[in-house]
């Protein structure tokens, strides 16, 4: 469509949607053909389609939150006390929910689950999970509604994630799940077939001791998931390859 009309179509001015849009044009985020904007399938695909694997929408989200984080990680490069989870920008939990539901979508059950040995049989059969730092719950539900004959139990520290949670499961009618506000030092011992951890671990302040502790939770011959950013062990600068010749990034 055109700016006018889709300015007309979300209620805002026109002049300001024509440089929204020619912004977005010059960064290859929209097309724009004779003065008519639209999204091929690959820009649909970042965009517009919400279940799909490479949606991104949550990304730029999250660089919002992150801006508006600025004054309370400035105080903390002064003072070494951190910004704790709790206390981010209050946008971030939906931002980081909508940026990892993707994921979850389209390789949580299908691929992550599958490399546990064991662990489709007994959630197909009827398993106890606890899914730690559940945030807005998207792991958790999408998990209790592809294995019904499983329980879930949701824990975060936050309040406001586990309201936000709650509220998604209801909406969705899943009923073998439940969010309480908690830590993993919560849990209780021998209780659980599988522990998971999505992109949690590493904000813990104590990873070994929270480690330690989901042993502990784990009946004999439970699971532990953990899913996180593939981290090297030390600081290098990385090589770009492109066919035969190595490139090495100006310092």
């Amino acid at each position: 469509m055109s700016a006018e009309d889709l300015a007309a179509a979300t209620g805002n001015a026109a002049r300001y949607v024509r440089e929204w849009l020619s912004a977005h044009a010059a960064s290859g985020h929209v097309t724009v053909e004779d003065g008519r904007s639209s999204l091929n399938p690959e820009q649909a695909m970042v965009f517009a389609a919400p279940d799909s694997p490479v949606n991104l929408i949550g990304a730029f989200v999250t660089a919002g939150a992150m801006v508006e984080n600025r004054n309370k990680v400035q105080t903390a490069f002064k003072t070494g006390k951190g910004v704790a989870w709790g206390d981010q920008a209050g946008c971030l939990f939906c931002a980081v929910a909508r940026l990892f539901r993707p994921g979850y979508i389209n390789a949580l059950v299908q691929e992550w689950l599958p490399e546990l040995d064991g662990a489709v049989n007994k959630l197909k059969a009827g398993a106890k999970v606890a899914d730690v730092g559940c945030g807005h719950g998207l792991s958790t539900i999408v998990m209790a509604q592809a294995f019904p004959a499983s329980d879930f139990d949701g824990c975060d520290f936050h309040p406001g994630s586990i309201a936000a949670a709650t509220a998604h499961a209801k909406a969705h009618g899943v009923k073998n799940v439940r969010f309480e506000l908690g830590r993993v030092q919560d849990l209780t011992g021998e209780e659980y077939d599988l522990v998971t951890y999505f992109d949690c671990l590493r904000d813990m302040g104590d990873p070994a001791a929270a480690a330690a502790h989901i042993r502990k939770a784990l009946k004999p011959g439970g699971s532990w998931m953990v899913v996180e950013p593939a981290a090297g062990t030390r600081w290098r600068i990385p090589l770009i390859r492109s066919g035969a010749s190595t490139i090495r990034p100006r310092r």
